[in-house]
């Protein structure tokens, strides 16, 4: 099965780092308060980073990696906000 890992922009100007088979049912979930505890109280904005290609254990690998990272180094990941995909 094909795993993506996803970093959101959030309506508090966080940044949700997740993965999942399916971005376009995830998202659904995330703006609809179904999805993770962390958006109850914010909104996801818009796709920041997608990396698709991932069995499911590479995929919660570099999760793990990318929520250590402070949040410069995950806005130079993500390319800035210029760079994000409209949700």
């Amino acid at each position: 099965m094909n795993w993506c890992v996803y970093v959101i922009l959030c309506s508090d100007n966080t940044l949700y780092t997740g993965i999942t088979t399916d971005i376009e049912r995830r998202l659904r979930q995330h703006a609809s308060g179904i999805g993770a505890k962390y958006f109850r109280g914010r909104q996801p904005l818009r796709v920041m980073y997608l990396e698709n290609g991932h069995s499911r254990s590479s995929a919660s690998r570099r999760e793990s990696q990318i929520k250590t990272m402070d949040r410069a180094d995950k806005m130079q990941l993500v390319g800035g906000l210029n760079s994000a995909a409209s949700f």
